[in-house]
């Protein structure tokens, strides 16, 4: 260290850390490059697969459409979000049912799903997984779409608060959830995201004069 640099250490930084700071500088472009050509083709590959997943549980429907006003959940932590809510129209534009995005913590991570309503809000027509990274095995088995499966008991449910229970007859539909063995802390992921969205949801747009 020259005597220069010793009555100013700031000089002496700059010069050993000069190569650091243009690295630095050059690689964060470098990602924000790369965000920014790939986020247009992430968003549309997620929109994609909103549609597909709900026009599987809402077949009836040929376009969704999204409210004129979001609606506003409570969700983790007392957080205010708006929900994606979209009414589900068929080829003459009548009301067939709804779709909404629901989303929650999981056992590994978060759960995110597409659900589907009737249009009076009053019956399930079930779920689908968009992002799921439960334990290969046991928590994502709620992405399986058998009648013997998870899902499957979510299928002409009416809408309400849902209970979890260990065991039971999951051939019977009500608002009672049997638990997936080896993945309670999945299962009951979902009854939560289900209970944090369905009611709420359906409350307000009852307050609004949207449903049949």
């Amino acid at each position: 260290m020259s005597n220069s640099e010793k009555q100013n250490p700031i000089l002496f930084f700059l010069r050993e850390s000069w190569l650091l700071m243009v690295s630095a500088v050059f690689f964060g472009g470098l990602l924000a490059l790369t965000d920014a050509a790939w986020s247009p083709k992430v968003k549309q590959n997620a929109t994609g697969k909103f549609a597909d997943s709900a026009q599987n549980i809402l077949a009836a429907a040929k376009t969704f459409e999204p409210l004129a006003e979001p609606l506003m959940l409570t969700v983790a932590k007392g957080k205010q979000a708006a929900a994606d809510v979209r009414k589900g129209l068929d080829d003459s534009g009548a009301c067939v049912g709804w779709v909404f995005v629901a989303e929650g913590s999981g056992f590994a991570d978060k759960i995110k799903l597409v659900v589907a309503v009737d249009a009076a809000f009053e019956t399930m027509y079930g779920f689908s997984v968009l992002a799921c990274s439960e334990t290969p095995g046991f928590g994502d088995k709620i992405t399986i779409t058998d009648e013997n499966s998870y899902q499957a008991q979510y299928r002409g449910a009416p809408v309400g608060e849902f209970t979890l229970v260990k065991v039971g007859d999951n051939k019977k539909i009500d608002n009672e959830i049997i638990a997936i063995t080896g993945a309670t802390v999945t299962s009951r992921a979902v009854v939560d995201i289900m209970n944090a969205y369905a009611v709420p949801l359906k409350e307000q747009l009852a307050q609004k004069g949207l449903l049949q």
